[in-house]
């Protein structure tokens, strides 16, 4: 069965830091670019980072700085690590194959107060 599953959402003030985590079974996931995305409350859902199977990385500019995504191969795991975070970054943080067949996961809320 193919699956992602997210974790390490939560309510963090302004300036706080998160890691989401996001475990992946059924595909073969290191050789899949993966991907995060966020989906602001009454917004489209939007792409914030990728990597490749090189582990090239890319990040929209928003968050460029701040974020840093990574990979476990042996873990079949990707990660974001959110840091100085802001209210405008809250959203519901789904994990995702980047490209076609499109694998999502069920998301993980991630709060910013301010």
């Amino acid at each position: 069965q193919v699956q992602l599953v997210e974790s390490g959402g939560g309510l963090v003030q302004t300036g706080g830091s998160l890691r989401l985590s996001c475990a992946a079974s059924g595909i073969i996931f290191r050789t899949r670019t993966m991907a995060w995305y966020r989906q602001a409350p009454g917004q489209q859902r939007d792409l914030v980072a990728t990597i490749a199977t090189t582990g090239t990385t890319n990040y929209v500019d928003i968050v460029k700085g701040r974020f840093t995504i990574s990979r476990d191969n042996a873990r079949n795991t990707v990660y974001l690590q959110m840091n100085s975070l802001k209210p405008e970054d809250t959203g519901v943080y789904y994990c995702a194959t980047r490209w076609s067949p499109q694998v999502w996961g069920q998301g993980t809320q991630v709060t910013v107060s301010s």
